[in-house]
């Protein structure tokens, strides 16, 4: 495997690691199966055993569906168009070692040993629910998913680029590259709003906003930074600041820049 195929994987497994949406889901699916203790569990374990069978069943099954859906995600990237066809095919071929593996985890807790037969007929079992699984997935974090599916952006600004033209705007894909309007906190990425679009980079907001040039704008909150032309009024909700921008977005102004905010807008 080469460098880039491991940065990629690398960073869409981060978009799991870092979910906190994730991590609630497999909390919530390992407590409704501890709970109702399906295949017999109810009867056979005790709460305690029973809540380290169906940990241990869910990690193993996700990581391993996890990881085939992103290989899968990297490798047919120029041969199938859409990331969920590929994360499905990979989900889809996931079924297959996870039938044994389940069946390596029966043997752990039961002592029977599952032959070929076995292993492939939980396999097939396993089908829908890895397909599931994936469709699932897609749906809640298709957004990070694609934003992380795109080429690394950590690069600096071309040589060639105008010395006026905010360094960060090379980190956009061409056709979302115009006038700068405003950048917001999203996880762990920054959100980009363009006179063209928006994009998710990959980048810290400390980071972002040194990258900004001479662009005329201001910090208005530790999360937001608005540019001084897509301001549209000031508003007072009690005792807050909210500023109203031409597109319609309203952006909160924390206490501490209220000053400054009131000062350049007001």
């Amino acid at each position: 495997m080469n460098h880039p195929f491991l940065s990629s994987t690398l960073r869409e497994l981060q978009i799991f690691t870092r979910s906190w949406r994730f991590w609630t889901t497999f909390t919530l699916v390992i407590l409704i199966f501890v709970v109702t203790g399906p295949y017999g569990t109810l009867e056979r374990m005790t709460l305690g055993v029973r809540l380290g069978y169906w940990l241990i069943v869910h990690a193993v099954t996700w990581t391993i569906a996890i990881c085939l859906s992103i290989i899968a995600e990297i490798l047919l990237r120029n041969r199938v168009n859409h990331a969920l066809a590929r994360m499905m095919i990979g989900s889809l071929v996931a079924a297959l070692p996870i039938g044994f593996a389940l069946g390596a985890i029966d043997f752990a807790f039961f002592g029977h040993w599952t032959g070929m037969s076995d292993g492939l007929h939980r396999a097939l079992f396993a089908l829908p629910l890895c397909a599931l699984f994936c469709l699932l997935t897609y749906t809640a974090m298709h957004r990070q998913i694609a934003e992380a599916s795109a080429p690394p952006t950590l690069v600096p600004a071309p040589a060639a680029s105008s010395a006026s033209e905010p360094e960060i705007l090379a980190r956009l894909k061409p056709q979302n590259r115009g006038a700068l309007l405003r950048l917001s906190v999203e996880d762990h990425y920054t959100d980009v709003v363009t006179s063209r679009g928006h994009e998710l980079i990959l980048l810290r907001f400390a980071d972002a906003l040194k990258e900004l040039g001479v662009t005329p704008g201001l910090q208005v909150h530790r999360s937001h930074w608005v540019a001084d032309a897509h301001v549209e009024t000031l508003k007072r909700d009690g005792g807050k600041l909210v500023l109203i921008m031409k597109d319609g977005t309203e952006i909160p102004v924390s206490r501490t820049y209220m000053d400054a905010v009131r000062s350049r807008f007001d």
